[in-house]
């Protein structure tokens, strides 16, 4: 018995032992399909990037690989982390022979490509995240066979199309991120049974229609992120049953309405709200006030109405309160009690209540808000009275923006206590007395704005003190005495502006220890003396308006400026010679040397090429020049040559002989071209005055009027030149209506055709960003001659040229401030509309042949409106237009289609060529004519060559700071897209071009994308 029961015993040891090594056998097995996967994804990741998997070979047991996690019993792949190591190439199918795999991060590198549907065999992972790559694609629907899945996270790729109906299967899912793609269609129905789901990210995509009603199943939801999308409707009404909630993004949609009176009684756990750049509306309800615990309230530009509810001081936990533009207050007293609440709210940091319609004076409480507040916005509002004393108490304050209100009274002392404000804004006020000279004490002081006000005394020598500031803009007030010798110590500053004051003296000759001055506005003040020399060594300067002063002696040597775009010297005593170099200074741009006493020769080269790049008028001793500018010829050096003529005298009489019969048959020629010009300038006015008759124009008006409306077209009202006339403010009938008067100069040959092609061009067209034609003039002047005019309506806010480019604005009496991304795209998207109405929509299709950023202008909203037809045809036939248009088209260089160059007709794919060009040009800030663009380089290519991976780095810097920290909007997606509009309007073949109607549908979805906010009327500062 003991004999069997040894055997039996030792029988069950040897099949355990034969069982455990079969177990190991097999585990080796599939431990070598572990490797081999492995090293397969190894081969697909990009060639300079495999270093960083060095320890995946043969010679290192499996587990012991950098990166690779393996399980205690069975020896096999549980989790591979390969975060952030940038690696590239693209995602190996033998991803799916890891069955083991618990937990897969391929997060924060280069994989381009799709995900492999072989992810679905996965049936063991639990967490996945891929974000962060260049993903593109579907997502795989197998993905939703990996059932135990609890973290999902495929952020920032390029997954496109729609959300996979089989998404509600994956029931333990807790994290869903799929932000930042381009993932569009509506929510599926099944998104309601993710009932586990705490953390949900969907923005940044292009999701459509209303929130399903479903989601209310999701009462687990902590995190829910919907901004930036198409998303519509009212405010989710589900989200009210999410009681757990404690962040909340709904930004930049198009969602409506009001919000429900007990909303704050119902999702009393939010943290963060962000509602901002929707078109809610009504009264914000005051219940908000019992979130306790909340830290940030965001819903600025929405139509939100009403007060601002003083329960809000009860918001103790409150860091950031961001209200700004909606329509909030009546323009009352009593508008500004919510601030007396605020004082409550120790912890305060941002308060943004600007651009609204918030009335009365600024309270004394304002100065008792939190010691903790860093910024305050109450710009553009209706707010009174003066700033309160004690405003110095906000210690900790970093940026004061009061602009664009009607305030009275000084800059307090007690400023000077604030000495961490970087920012201080109170432009475009009523505000009077002196810059107090404790300014200076703000020694990190970066922007200090107070143009358009009535400031008077000297400058403060103390500002020298900023030694850290950027922009300073005290222009258009009554500033007088000697610019500051210790302004010139201050060698960090970009922009000085000091433009339209009562400066006196001399200009300080240390200006030329400010390199990195780009922009110096100090026209129209009363300096004199020479101009210093030293102005040559600003090596960054581009513009220099130092116009309507009292210079005299000769213009100084600054040709090593050799980015300077734009100079002024006009109305001065300047005398001497124009110096040679400047027909070498390639970047200028504009010229204004007028209204001075230089003599001598005009150069012809450079900018002094065309007569609309420079001015020289009001220089009585000035000869040559381009024969535009109609000067007396340059007297000739006589050369003593008698020898030679004495030699040459047979040549002299053949000379005679054949000049003599060349002069006969030019007399001839010109007396039959004389009377043929006459008979088609009497036809010419003939038919303008039928087109007129016949046209919708308003009642004519007479030479008089227009002379008495615009003070005898004195030059105080000139608001603009061009090739064929100029432009003048105009105040007409008893309304004193404000208008635009075009007043053609018909002793320019072509200017008749482009009255005549304006005309019949704006006749029968209607569009809303079309300029309005209110009346037209032709007739005869005081002197019996032809005068021909048209007026249109005033556009306040100049051309988009002026706005692209601010600091070449010629008049330092409105200088914009930049153009946000959005509203670029809303002026694009304006001027897309005409174009593609023109083209395909009216009777009589149009090209508008000279698009460019001065034919576009802004009206008090900042809509856009397109002008200039004076080079339009009528396309598909052969029309009164096309005979008074000059033969071919000139258009613009650089805006002009290159097939305008070799004599192509006119063309919708023309028009679209410098709509492209417009476009980049609008995005990117550079002219196509900068001097960045030489050789094979141009605008176009530079941007489609920099787009993949520098689009910032190429985008107008005053864009990136508007908008680029706004983490709710995706700046560098949306400016991908934009470019890529701008690139395929303008190919070099008309035929790759993409049409109008395409461009333009492309833009409105962008704007509906990334924005949907109202446009506000911008107040120019100087």
């Amino acid at each position: 018995m003991r004999l069997f029961l040894f055997i039996a015993f030792n029988s069950l040891i040897l099949l355990k032992n034969l069982d455990a090594g079969s177990a190991d056998e097999i585990s080796k097995v599939d431990g070598n399909a572990d490797i081999q996967a492995l090293l397969t994804f190894k081969s697909q990741v990009s060639e300079n990037k495999r270093v960083d998997l060095a320890s995946w070979n043969h010679s290192i047991q499996l587990c012991k690989w950098i990166h690779v996690t393996c399980g205690r019993k069975h020896k096999r792949v549980t989790g591979l982390d390969l975060g952030g190591l940038k690696l590239g190439g693209i995602i190996s199918s033998s991803i799916g022979n890891l069955s083991f795999l618990r937990s897969l991060n391929l997060g924060d590198n280069s994989f381009g490509g799709t995900i492999p549907k072989e992810v679905g065999m996965l049936f063991r992972l639990q967490k996945l995240n891929m974000s962060y790559n260049t993903l593109e694609g579907v997502i795989p629907t197998s993905l939703f066979n990996c059932s135990r899945l609890v973290a999902l996270d495929l952020r920032s790729n390029g997954l496109s199309h729609g959300l996979p109906l089989e998404l509600g299967s994956l029931s333990s899912l807790e994290v869903l991120l799929l932000s930042k793609n381009n993932i569009s269609g509506k929510f599926p129905i099944s998104l309601g049974n993710l009932t586990s789901l705490r953390q949900f990210s969907m923005a940044y995509n292009h999701m459509e229609g209303e929130v399903p009603s479903t989601i209310d199943r999701l009462t687990h939801m902590r995190s829910l992120q919907l901004s930036l999308n198409n998303l519509s409707g009212v405010f989710p009404p589900a989200i009210y049953n999410m009681s757990s909630l404690n962040f909340l993004s709904i930004v930049g949609n198009h969602f409506s309405g009001n919000l429900r009176p007990d909303f704050g009684n119902i999702l009393t756990k939010l943290v963060e709200l962000h509602l901002g750049m929707n078109s809610f509306s009504g009264d914000l309800p005051k219940t908000i006030s019992n979130i306790s615990n909340l830290r940030l309230l965001e819903i600025s530009k929405n139509l939100f109405t009403g007060s601002i509810p003083i329960s809000f001081g009860s918001l103790r936990n409150i860091q950031m309160l961001g209200l700004n533009e909606n329509s909030f207050g009546n323009n009352l007293v009593g508008d500004l009690d919510f601030l007396s609440a605020l004082v409550n709210c120790t912890q305060l940091q941002v308060l943004d209540v600007g651009y609204n319609i918030l009335g009365g004076e600024l309270p004394i409480f304002v100065a008792n808000l939190s010691n903790e507040l860093i910024g305050l916005y109450l710009g553009g509002n209706l707010i009174s009275g003066g700033i309160p004393h004690d405003i110095g108490n906000l210690i900790n304050l970093q940026s004061l923006g009061i602009e664009n209100n009607l305030l009275t009274g000084g800059i307090p002392t007690s400023f000077g206590k604030l000495s961490g404000l970087k920012e201080l804004l109170l432009n475009s006020n009523r505000m009077s007395g002196e810059i107090p000279p404790n300014l200076g004490n703000i020694t990190q002081l970066e922007n200090l704005v107070l143009f358009n006000n009535s400031f008077e005394g000297n400058i403060p020598p103390s500002l020298g003190n900023c030694r850290f500031l950027l922009y300073l803009r005290v222009g258009s007030n009554r500033l007088n005495g000697i610019l500051p010798q210790e302004l010139m110590q201050m060698e960090s500053l970009v922009h000085l502006h000091i433009s339209k004051n009562l400066l006196t003296g001399h200009f300080p000759k240390d200006i030329g220890r400010l390199k990195l001055l780009v922009l110096l506005s100090a026209g129209n003040n009363r300096f004199q003396g020479n101009i210093p020399e030293t102005l040559g060594n600003c090596l960054s300067m581009e513009e220099l308006y130092l116009g309507g002063n009292t210079f005299d002696g000769v213009i100084p040597d600054i040709k090593n400026l050799r980015g300077l775009k734009y100079f002024d010297l006009s109305n001065n005593s300047l005398s001497g010679n124009i110096p040679e170099y400047m027909a070498n200074m390639s970047s200028l741009e504009y010229l204004d040397l007028s209204t001075n006493n230089f003599e001598g020769m005009v150069p012809t080269k450079g900018v002094f090429e065309n007569s609309e790049n420079f001015l020289v008028s009001g220089n009585g001793k000035l000869c040559g020049g381009i024969p535009e500018l109609k000067l007396k010829p340059c007297p000739q050096n006589v050369v003593s040559s008698a020898r030679r003529n004495s030699s040459n005298k047979k040549k002299v009489f053949i000379g005679v002989g054949i000049g003599g019969a060349s002069v006969l048959l030019s007399l001839l020629a010109l007396g039959l071209l004389y009377k043929l010009m006459k008979r088609k300038k009497k036809d010419g006015a003939n038919n303008a005055d039928k087109l007129l008759s016949n046209s919708h124009f308003y009642e004519r008006i007479s030479y008089e009027e227009l002379r008495t409306a615009t003070c005898e077209f004195s030059s105080s009202n000139l608001i603009g030149s061009g090739n064929f006339s100029s432009v003048f403010k105009g105040f007409l009938g008893p309304e004193s209506k404000v208008v635009a008067v075009k007043v053609l100069n018909l002793q320019k040959h072509g200017a008749a055709k482009s009255f005549m092609s304006e005309c019949e061009a704006l006749k029968g067209i209607r569009h809303r960003n079309l300029v309005k034609l209110v009346t037209a003039c032709s007739s005869i002047d005081f002197k019996g001659n032809d005068f021909k005019a048209l007026v249109y309506e005033f556009m306040p806010n100049g051309n988009l040229d002026s706005w692209l480019h601010p600091e070449e604005v010629r008049s330092s009496e409105n200088h914009p401030r930049p153009l946000k991304l959005s509203e670029r795209l809303s002026i694009a998207i304006d001027v897309a509309s005409v174009l593609d109405y023109i083209h395909s929509q009216c009777f009589d299709p149009i090209a508008h042949c000279d698009l460019k950023p001065s034919n576009v202008l802004l009206d008090n909203d900042l809509t856009a409106h397109v002008s200039d037809f004076g080079l339009a045809r009528i396309l598909d036939q052969e029309s009164f237009i096309n005979q008074f248009s000059s033969t071919g088209v000139r258009g613009t260089i650089g805006y002009a289609a290159p097939e305008y160059g070799m004599g192509g007709k006119p063309s919708r794919e023309g028009d679209l060529y410098s709509f492209g060009v417009l476009v980049l040009e609008m995005f990117v800030g550079k002219r196509p004519t900068d001097k960045l663009f030489v050789g094979d380089l141009t605008l176009r290519s530079y941007v489609e060559s920099e787009l993949s991976e520098h689009v910032l780095d190429i985008t107008d810097v005053s864009i990136l700071h508007g908008e680029v920290s706004n983490k709710n909007i995706n700046v560098a997606e949306c400016l991908k897209m934009v470019f890529h509009v701008g690139i395929r309007c303008c190919e070099e073949s008309p035929t790759n071009r993409m049409t109008m109607a395409e461009a333009l549908a492309e833009l409105v979805s962008l704007k509906k994308r990334f924005f949907n906010t109202k446009r506000r009327t911008f107040k120019a500062g100087p």
